[in-house]
């Protein structure tokens, strides 16, 4: 969009003003800015998108109210100011400087304060500039992609979630492995894995049926996210009701400490169970292993050292957190 000087209306106010009127009736949401920055055209679509009139922002350098509650910097600003540094700190993606031309595609989540409502915009600028090479406007359009974003972050929810708990699923916590140990590899830090089975689970299904079996799985997913809240880590269903979270950067004692809190909280839910052997409530089992990965071992180690600790944990008592034999 260089090299327009139409639309200046030193070089002709009958071809500025149809320019102007042009864009107010485009069906999609257009904002220009002057060279100072300041709204010179907000048009009719930009309105409805927004919910602030056009009189209120000509003129102003207020445009970022349609957008956010805090003052800062839209694509338009970044294309006069050429702050192209402030992409990736305010928007979520992005094209790269001079990838078309001048201008810049960017998308984010935006709570759109006068309206009330979160939108994902994907959002397109460019400059105009005379015949002299100066800067004339800046044009900014609008498009509302939520209803396209829901359904891509839905579907991807199907993919990597559990349906039933919400935790993540096995195939998500095998890619999930597969990654940290080559992390953790090169960085040459431990990696932990924790594996836990409900007691009894069985015999609490056929006593209160599969719907309150359902429940009790939700339950207990839910006590697990809470007990390992570092980012790094996944909690995932590993299969029927036994569960799995992967520790980064987490050495047996550490990993230890999380699955004691695990079990702790899942006897804090009190979840009824009159056919357990261990109590009155639902309670769990764990097996903890940590390993320092090397080129000759596999996730496979891992995972037995924790299967075993967990078998040992339901040979000697059950409701308890018992770690690997070996490092």
């Amino acid at each position: 969009m260089e090299h327009l000087p139409s639309l200046n209306p030193g070089n002709g106010d009958s071809a500025h003003n149809l320019a102007v009127r042009l864009m107010q009736h485009l069906v999609v949401p257009t904002f220009v800015l002057d060279a100072n920055r300041r709204v010179t055209v907000w048009n009719h679509a930009c309105e409805r998108l927004t919910g602030i009139p056009a009189a209120e922002m000509i003129g102003t350098s207020n445009h970022w109210r349609g957008f956010y509650s805090e003052q800062r910097n839209c694509l338009a600003d970044i294309v006069a100011l050429k702050q192209h540094d402030q992409l990736a700190t305010l928007y979520a993606a992005h094209t790269s400087p001079g990838q078309f031309g001048f201008g810049l595609h960017a998308e984010n989540w935006c709570v759109m304060p006068v309206i009330g409502e979160r939108r994902y915009l994907a959002v397109d600028s460019g400059p105009i500039y005379d015949d002299q090479g100066n800067l004339v406007a800046v044009v900014e359009t609008l498009r509302d992609m939520t209803d396209q974003k829901r359904a891509e972050m839905a579907l991807q929810n199907l993919a990597t979630m559990d349906g039933l708990t919400g935790v993540a699923n096995r195939r998500t916590l095998d890619e999930k492995l597969q990654l940290e140990w080559k992390c953790c590899q090169r960085a040459k830090t431990p990696l932990a894995f924790i594996l836990g089975d409900v007691d009894y689970f069985k015999r609490y299904n056929d006593t209160y049926g599969h719907q309150k079996g359902d429940e009790c799985l939700r339950a207990v997913a839910g006590a697990l996210s809470r007990a390992a809240f570092r980012p790094a880590d996944l909690v995932s269903r590993y299969g029927g009701e036994e569960f799995a979270v992967i520790m980064p950067n987490t050495d047996l004692i550490g990993a230890r400490a999380v699955a004691e809190r695990i079990c702790e909280a899942v006897r804090h839910l009190e979840i009824p169970h009159a056919s357990s052997e261990v109590g009155q409530s639902v309670t769990m089992s764990l097996g903890v292993g940590a390993i320092v990965p090397h080129s000759a071992s596999s996730p496979a180690l891992l995972i037995g050292a924790a299967d075993a600790a967990l078998y040992r944990a339901k040979h000697s008592g059950r409701n308890r957190v018992v770690t690997a034999e070996t490092d």
